[in-house]
């Protein structure tokens, strides 16, 4: 199997800990009890279609076929499961942040789908929000302004109230990633 593409390397890097407890889960079934609780939170979450391909995994299917019918999310991190067990150094690091140039797209379209009423979305933003929150500095404002943004808002100097330069430089590329999903 290949190495994985830059914005599948991307989506399995946010996803780095899921991904890397599977594998280590199929390296070691002792591990699966300590799995499962991630796996049924996560099918309550709206991710049944990959939590059904990641127990075929665990279960010893190794085909990448399981990859088809998958959004490109999940399909991302199926592949991400599936060459990381034939090959442990293509596993997203746990401790390596996502490149930031994938950060306002990314988040823009999860936004986007939850302001049509995507749960899914809605989800992971709300899990996404509470960790941010919990942070500190810019990542504590963008995840306080993550509610007004599904909302409508779309005034930089409202949300960026606070925010140093870089801050504000992201949320101002979040916008426009916004303004491109839905040309007024």
């Amino acid at each position: 199997m290949a190495k994985l593409p830059e914005k599948t390397k991307q989506i399995a890097q946010v996803h780095a800990q899921l991904i890397n407890s599977v594998v280590m889960a199929c390296q070691n079934q002792s591990l699966l009890s300590q799995l499962e609780p991630v796996l049924q939170a996560s099918e309550q979450n709206g991710w049944q279609d990959l939590i059904a391909r990641i127990r075929k995994i665990l279960s010893g299917s190794r085909d990448t076929n399981l990859l088809v019918g998958l959004d490109e999310e999940d399909a991302a991190i199926a592949l991400a499961i599936l060459v990381g067990l034939q090959d442990q150094t293509q596993l997203p690091k746990m401790d390596a942040p996502a490149d930031k140039k994938f950060a306002a797209p990314g988040l823009a379209n999860i936004i986007d789908a939850a302001t049509k009423g995507d749960v899914k979305a809605l989800s992971v933003l709300g899990d996404m929000a509470e960790q941010m929150v919990a942070s500190s500095g810019d990542i504590r404002y963008l995840g306080a302004m993550i509610r007004p943004l599904i909302n409508g808002e779309r005034d930089l100097k409202v949300l960026t109230k606070n925010m140093d330069e870089k801050g504000v430089q992201l949320v101002e590329n979040l916008l426009d990633e916004l303004s491109q999903l839905n040309p007024q």
